[in-house]
């Protein structure tokens, strides 16, 4: 069954951050801290709805600035994704349930976002997972913008 196009992959990053765990897990928690970081280079957004803790959902909207030829998955230059927080470990995990709002399967389903902080004496190794990439994602691109926004992390934080 290895070729089966419902299999989806399992994309993933991490960075070292000279922060502690405590400040990375409250740049995830306020929102206001939370929208300045996430979007990856060329992108910015907004929150619409922001409810964190177990079971909370929120809704935020990512604007392509530069480059029309990625298309956004909402409209032509906007990715609107649902999510659900599914797991709040203060200072140890964040798990999410995302959801793209799009007309195009390629980008549809559940995608699971886990991210892990663990503390080092470096700082906090900060790692993200994003599980059941939808298949409109490209691997390259979603690596790209993986490691965009742990860097703004790190730079929001350090």
């Amino acid at each position: 069954m290895a070729n089966d196009s419902s299999i989806r992959r399992t994309d993933s990053a991490s960075k070292v951050i000279k922060a502690s765990p405590q400040t990375i897990f409250q740049a995830f928690v306020n929102p206001e801290a939370l929208i300045s970081w996430l979007p990856p280079k060329g992108m910015s957004g907004h929150i619409d709805t922001f409810n964190p803790r177990e079971g909370g959902t929120y809704q935020l909207t990512l604007t392509y600035e530069m480059d029309p030829s990625a298309p956004g998955k909402t409209t032509e230059n906007t990715d609107v994704a649902q999510g659900k927080f599914l797991e709040l470990v203060p200072n140890k995990r964040i798990v999410q349930s995302v959801e793209f709002n799009s007309d195009d399967p390629a980008f549809s389903g559940e995608m699971i976002q886990k991210w892990l902080f663990e503390d080092i004496s470096e700082g906090t190794k900060v790692t993200i997972i994003c599980e059941n990439v939808p298949e409109g994602i490209r691997k390259e691109d979603h690596d790209i913008g993986l490691r965009s926004t742990l860097e703004n992390l790190a730079i929001f934080t350090e």
